[in-house]
């Protein structure tokens, strides 16, 4: 079982660094959800995170690094409109994806000449990263901390709940409480002449247009390998029903203004969209843990991250 690090001290921090240059793995929160992190430099320590996941070999890692200036390290031929990016939008829910250099391996980047970077917003991934770098690492390769398809974790708890069995004594799990966000951080493809969305996140397409003055280019062509693109993918045991009307027996996620039929298990309320990232990831996994076999979810019907929520639940309900 892995050890729980809840005081996240900067002494925490810099032990938790010496664990990653040492080969170990390590759980962090970001804002959007949890990673299970290894140095983005060891192929071996790389590795793991794949053999712990049971992630396909080819399925590119995002690189976390600690500031915008550790870019020109992992990426090459970076254009304007992605430094503009950068600059309004780290640290924040937004992973870059850049031509890449050197030092970003294949073992990283699934093969692909192109690697996804990113600055995470949370106090606790930064203190990490940095005192990383202060230890002489690079960057931190971190998917989400689950088995792969499975629901990515929003707390510390559901890490060790998914993981547990499958990390070693040596490996570290940070404990920063839950996450602000809770969806995965909007992709964007900066390899062309304009910015493309390869994941919906909580950084949107007028978000983008204003930051760049690019108009944001389709999804026609795009060969780019990304984490969270298969049609299955953030799926809980559970069966995941949308647009139904629950039924006794089924859990409900909707927003607060629809009532819960009797015998229907209420799973969440949210007040708002933003609400309503936050708790879904952990409403599907305390689905699983009550036994539900199927889940009514009334998707939001914003724009913003309501997009990137209807894209998540898209594919968890396309169970194959």
């Amino acid at each position: 079982m892995s050890q729980f690090l809840s005081n996240c001290t900067a002494d925490a921090m810099a032990s938790a660094a010496q664990h990653l240059i040492a080969g170990d793995l390590v759980a962090f929160p970001t804002e959007t959800v949890y990673g299970l992190g290894a140095d983005a430099s060891n192929s071996a320590a790389v590795a793991r995170i794949y053999s712990v996941k049971g992630r396909p070999n080819d399925h590119p890692l995002i690189v976390h690094i600690a500031s915008m200036s550790r870019m020109d390290d992992w990426a090459r031929e970076v254009p304007e409109y992605a430094i503009a990016l950068a600059q309004d939008f780290w640290p924040g829910p937004m992973t870059l994806v850049l031509k890449r250099s050197e030092l970003a391996g294949d073992f990283v980047t699934g093969g692909q000449n192109t690697v996804g970077l990113r600055v995470p917003d949370h106090v606790v991934a930064l203190g990490l990263l940095e005192a990383f770098e202060r230890s002489g690492g690079n960057g931190i390769a971190a998917p989400s901390a689950n088995r792969f398809g499975q629901v990515s974790p929003t707390n510390a708890a559901s890490v060790v709940e998914e993981l547990g069995t499958f990390l070693s004594t040596h490996d570290l799990v940070l404990d920063g409480g839950a996450c602000s966000v809770g969806v995965e951080s909007t992709i964007i493809d900066c390899t062309n002449s304009a910015p493309r969305i390869l994941r919906p996140g909580a950084i949107s397409s007028p978000m983008i247009e204003e930051s760049t003055g690019l108009k944001v280019q389709g999804l026609a062509a795009v060969k780019i390998r990304v984490s969270g693109s298969l049609e299955s993918h953030y799926a809980p045991n559970a069966k995941v029903l949308l647009s139904e009307s629950p039924t006794v027996g089924q859990g409900f996620i909707a927003h607060a203004n629809f009532k819960t039929p009797d015998g229907v298990i209420r799973l969440a309320s949210p007040q708002n969209d933003e609400e309503f990232a936050q708790q879904l990831y952990s409403a599907l996994r305390e689905a699983d843990l009550l036994g539900l076999s199927e889940i009514v979810v009334r998707e939001p019907i914003g724009m913003g991250i309501a997009i990137a929520i209807r894209d998540r639940l898209m594919r968890a309900a396309n169970q194959l």
